[in-house]
């Protein structure tokens, strides 16, 4: 599960689709609709908000926003809560740095054009987060991101 710092408009379209899949199963391990994945340590941020199917819906719809940016037909309705919670969660400007960095990477990879387009800007955070100094956060798995 990769639910992403960086805002949905620096991912290409096969981050952002499965950005939005795996988004769409979080909210569902937070709204106890599935047993798998309980313990991923990405729904730790989710968690610790006063009201986590907000914060996962809020993180939703930016994703989705994009999605219609794009021209994307995301079945909005499937956020359960999509009210922007109060507050923004924050994330650290270490966390963001190793995200962008393994974005980078996988756009090398799969996407040239967009990886051209990674070079030239510099990482935002999604409009949920709001960026603080830090090192990778402690749910990050050590020595490499997973997906």
């Amino acid at each position: 599960m990769r639910l992403w710092s960086l805002h949905p408009s620096q991912l290409d379209r096969a981050a952002l689709v499965a950005c939005w899949r795996e988004a769409l199963l979080a909210q569902a391990v937070l709204a106890g609709r599935t047993r798998g994945y309980q313990r991923h340590p990405q729904l730790e941020r989710f968690r610790a908000q006063p009201d986590p199917l907000a914060a996962v819906g809020a993180y939703l719809t930016g994703v989705g926003e994009e999605a219609d940016a794009r021209g994307y037909r995301f079945d909005r309705s499937r956020i359960l809560s999509p009210a922007r919670p109060a507050a923004r969660i924050a994330v650290t400007d270490g966390q963001l740095a190793r995200e962008w960095e393994h974005l980078g990477a996988k756009l090398a990879v799969r996407s040239p054009a967009d990886a051209e387009r990674w070079r030239r800007s510099e990482p935002r955070p999604h409009p949920l987060f709001r960026v603080v100094p830090g090192e990778v956060a402690s749910w990050e798995r050590a020595g490499t991101i997973a997906d």
